[in-house]
């Protein structure tokens, strides 16, 4: 994951420990003027540049006592990729060198802002606001994907926002920590490898990075953590809350269930008693009433925001630019492209939006059956001796076949696998028996 926020103003951790850069001159040319940030792999600090000229910069430094190799090759890694970059929404790296104990480092611009949520939330931004944040994020990120890198953690911490000189409010990425290099190396001394690692922050991970099972990542993970950040600025909250959930539930949840459309978050807040108050404010702070807002975001955002969090990424945007491209079709005023669901996309959606509804369902309906299995033994017990069991056998095959049946097409609306392919044929088999044995109960 992605240590700390690289050039963010914050204040520093409780720590009695005097910091032995503090007011020391790094590399003959930069004086250390204080700490910025802290993670689990390195320090950010703020420096004053003596030479060739005076500025300000920020300076990461890997901690004392983190320098492995893998350390080493990852912090070299978030370097090139920063270094290969020129754009005006990404931070710039000037100068990179090492500590006189060794320690890499390197010299970025200073980003005086605040995470990119924060800062539309201080200045109540309407949704329009927003949406233009969104669409220079986006350029940004596609800048770093011409340049063959992969960022894999956007989120509002490595996204600080700030007015330029000119009064306009400017995002800008600056932690590449956890970057991917698309087509190179990003550095020879790369060591780590993503197989079986959490490579991102969960809440804004791609469900191929939840997966952890070696499945090559591509720039849509991008579009997808485009889409949460999208979700996050026009509703207030994130499509999950999985600050609290164990490991396996977060995967579970990434992979599999389906985000309520953000019209329909905003409306469920407001109508929630208990939350209503947040709710209202979340309205305020983008300049809108509870009508209004719910009545914006229907339809086209609610379409745009869904595609980039599609489960199956063939069906999301396939680079930022689309999905920059879709929101300033909005609001110029024209129409988004909308892409028809086949019919089976649309009944696996629908049964994952309401899933708990269809879980409860179907265990009535299993236990219905169990209690007619339980049932028919009782009575083979009772009527054994009579003769009269083969009334029973039709009862007994429609149970277990259809038990099977609807079990294995539960199975199949979450995931379609050959073994749940395999068990929908075995229950339908089982069922056709029990039509045979109604129509020739003699011969059953």
């Amino acid at each position: 994951m992605s240590e700390l926020p690289t050039a963010s103003i914050s204040t520093p951790p409780d720590d009695p420990t005097p910091d032995p850069l503090l007011g020391t001159n790094l590399a003959g040319r930069y004086l250390i003027l204080g700490r910025l940030g802290e993670g689990a792999f390195g320090i950010v600090y703020e420096a004053e540049q003596r030479s060739p000229v005076t500025r300000r910069v920020a300076i990461k430094v890997i901690k004392p006592g983190m320098d492995s190799k893998a350390v080493v090759a990852r912090f070299r890694a978030e370097e090139q990729a920063l270094a290969v970059m020129n754009h005006p929404g990404i931070a710039r790296v000037y100068d990179a060198g090492e500590t006189e104990r060794g320690l890499p480092f390197f010299a970025m611009e200073l980003v005086k802002g605040e995470p990119v949520t924060a800062f539309c939330d201080r200045n109540t931004f309407s949704i329009e606001q927003r949406l233009e944040l969104i669409i220079e994020i986006a350029h940004a990120v596609q800048h770093a994907h011409t340049k063959g890198v992969i960022h894999r953690d956007l989120k509002p911490s490595n996204i600080l926002v700030g007015y330029d000189d000119q009064g306009r409010a400017r995002p800008k990425i600056i932690d590449f920590g956890v970057a991917k290099a698309l087509n190179q190396r990003l550095t020879e001394q790369t060591l780590f490898t993503d197989r079986g690692q959490l490579i991102g922050t969960p809440e804004y991970m791609s469900p191929e990075q939840a997966e952890m099972s070696g499945v090559d990542i591509d720039t849509r993970a991008d579009v997808y953590s485009l889409g949460v950040l999208l979700y996050e600025l026009l509703t207030g909250v994130r499509p999950f809350d999985l600050k609290r959930a164990p490991f396996h539930d977060i995967q579970r949840v990434i992979r599999e269930t389906e985000p309520p459309k953000p019209s329909t978050r905003v409306k469920t807040m407001l109508a929630n008693q208990s939350g209503a108050d947040t709710a209202s404010k979340i309205v305020k702070l983008r300049q809108a009433n509870p009508k209004a807002l719910t009545r914006q975001l229907r339809r086209d955002l609610d379409w745009v925001t869904i595609k980039c969090l599609e489960k199956d990424r063939s069906r999301r945007y396939t680079t930022p630019n689309e999905l920059a491209e879709e929101l300033r079709n909005y609001l110029n005023g024209n129409p988004v492209r909308r892409t028809a669901r086949t019919p089976h996309e649309r009944i696996v959606r629908h049964f994952r939006l309401n899933h708990a509804a269809y879980t409860n369902v179907l265990l009535a309906y299993i236990l219905f059956h169990l209690v007619q299995i339980i049932v028919f033994l009782i009575m083979y017990a009772i009527i054994e001796e009579d003769g009269t069991i083969d009334n029973l056998v039709p009862i007994f095959y429609n149970a277990l076949g259809m038990l099977a049946a609807v079990v294995a097409l539960g199975l199949l609306m979450v995931k379609r696998t050959t073994r749940n392919w395999v068990a929908l044929a075995l229950g339908l088999a089982m069922f056709t028996v029990y039509l045979l044995a109604m129509i020739f109960p003699e011969d059953a």
